[in-house]
């Protein structure tokens, strides 16, 4: 097997040094700020693009979007709610695959020790939530509040946004917050790498299957050398020691190429939102 920097110095050259880097924008969906982590994965795409990468966080979903169908960001990773309520002005590059599958779910939390089951057994709650732009952190609850023809300030006491899944665990935990929506997929890998933190929450709702937040860049960059070489560096990411590596810490199976009608159950909560809420 072939290493993303021994592929490198096989594929003709395109002199990294002399070109504008490869603006890759990372939105708290990804879920470890392990400098590592983010050192494998800048060095693995440096490696399998011919590009340098420089990897662009800020605090909210909001910040990260806002660049990306600015142009200013050739691609990023970021939710499937930002991903349909921009559909016209993004391209979906690839999706994770986790457990074998391009979905994850929303759940609802509580504290371990509370007797409560469902949303209606949270009403009143001091309520944490992720980020206003995300699907399983935010959207998915605000539309099941929706279908009570209600939203959270009139359902809960009060909302908070962490902007960080797992920041809603801890608000949780700690007690600082009653309740929280959180995405799925961060709270199974919090099982296994921070487990005495999730012992301290319980899942009390599920949500459906939902599309899995996709890397997208702008659409005017669509067919760019710099895009599809990223797609490519992403699309063969599991078959290389280092891009192997990156995935086995985000618990992921690597990545895939998915149609956008993977997120039209997303969409459908963006509308029930806009009809009720």
């Amino acid at each position: 097997m072939v290493g993303a920097a021994a592929y490198a110095t096989l594929r003709p050259q395109r002199g990294i040094a002399a070109q504008e880097p490869l603006h890759f924008g990372l939105t708290p969906v990804f879920l470890n700020n392990d400098l590592k982590l983010l050192a494998d994965l800048k060095h693995y795409l440096e490696a399998a693009t011919g590009w340098e990468v420089r990897l662009v966080r800020r605090r909210t979903y909001q910040e990260i979007t806002t660049l990306l169908v600015a142009g200013e960001l050739d691609a990023a990773w970021i939710c499937g709610f930002p991903f349909v309520e921009f559909r016209e002005r993004l391209t979906l590059l690839a999706v994770p695959m986790w457990r074998g599958d391009t979905l994850y779910r929303s759940y609802l939390i509580v504290k371990s020790d509370r007797d409560a089951e469902g949303i209606d057994g949270l009403a009143d709650d001091i309520h944490a939530f992720s980020d206003p732009d995300s699907n399983s952190g935010y959207l998915v609850t605000r539309a099941l509040l929706a279908e009570r023809k209600t939203d959270p300030d009139r359902f809960f006491r009060r909302s908070i946004f962490t902007y960080s899944h797992r920041n809603v665990v801890r608000a949780v935990a700690s007690g600082l917050a009653a309740s929280g929506s959180v995405d799925g997929y961060v709270v199974e890998v919090l099982r296994e790498v921070e487990p005495q933190l999730t012992s301290a929450v319980r899942i009390i709702r599920a949500s459906e299957w939902l599309g899995f937040p996709p890397i997208c860049a702008a659409a005017t960059l669509q067919g760019s050398d710099r895009v599809e070489a990223l797609r490519t560096a992403l699309l063969s990411m599991a078959q290389d020691p280092l891009g192997g590596s990156v995935l086995s810490t985000l618990r992921l199976d690597g990545f895939v190429e998915r149609a956008p009608e993977l997120y039209e159950p997303i969409a459908a909560k963006v509308s029930i939102v806009r009809r009720f809420g």
